[in-house]
């Protein structure tokens, strides 16, 4: 069973994903599904951080103060080797992007990067949710865009409140948390999974 975590030190959120057994490296990244792993950090046993999946909405809470060490969020696995092309999430509302936080934490081979909600202009759609796209061009002054291969991407809340999360894509792919994904050797997409049962228990199911 894998089980994910945030690793918190000097008030940064680094993405970890701690396996049961090694990961293996992923031989044909640029073709392999991707997917969202929802998880929360939470080592003071808080109890204050939500992360949950539903009907195509991450949901994500936090429901103490900001300064307090938890945070909630999900992997988004399956996209080891590739380089960073762009990424795209939608709120429910423009309110909901607090301090930069929704945010990507990116880790490649160059560095760790920081995408967050207040580093681009969102688009406001007519239903009133707020679209947030993360490309060359599109990022504030004085924000690096990832450079060198995917080797962790995450999507998170570290500052107190909430997030309705939806359309999250890395690459021009839509990134979602489906058990389904895992079934008829889908599975071995993921090099993070050594079986279907490993899978399917990382995405809640049974």
């Amino acid at each position: 069973m894998t089980r994910a975590e945030f690793d918190v030190k000097g008030g940064e959120v680094k993405r970890i994903i701690i396996l049961a057994v090694a990961v293996c490296s992923l031989a044909f990244a640029g073709t392999a599904a991707a997917a969202l792993v929802p998880g929360v950090f939470d080592p003071g046993k808080t109890k204050c951080v939500v992360a949950n999946y539903n009907h195509g909405v991450l949901h994500l809470e936090k429901n103490c103060p900001t300064e307090t060490n938890a945070a909630a969020g999900a992997d988004i696995i399956g996209l080891q080797g590739q380089t960073f092309q762009s990424a795209s999430f939608t709120l429910a509302s423009e309110s909901q992007c607090q301090g930069g936080s929704p945010r990507f934490n990116v880790q490649t081979t160059t560095g760790f990067y920081f995408l967050g909600c207040n580093n681009v202009t969102p688009t406001i759609n007519p239903n009133g949710t707020a679209t947030y796209t993360f490309a060359p061009g599109t990022l504030a002054p004085g924000i690096p865009f990832p450079t060198g291969e995917i080797q962790s991407i995450s999507i998170l809340i570290d500052v107190q409140g909430t997030a309705d999360i939806t359309n999250i894509t890395v690459n021009g792919q839509q990134q979602v948390a489906d058990k389904d994904l895992c079934k008829n050797g889908g599975w071995q997409s993921f090099p993070e999974f050594k079986n279907q049962g490993e899978c399917v228990s990382a995405f809640g199911g049974s």
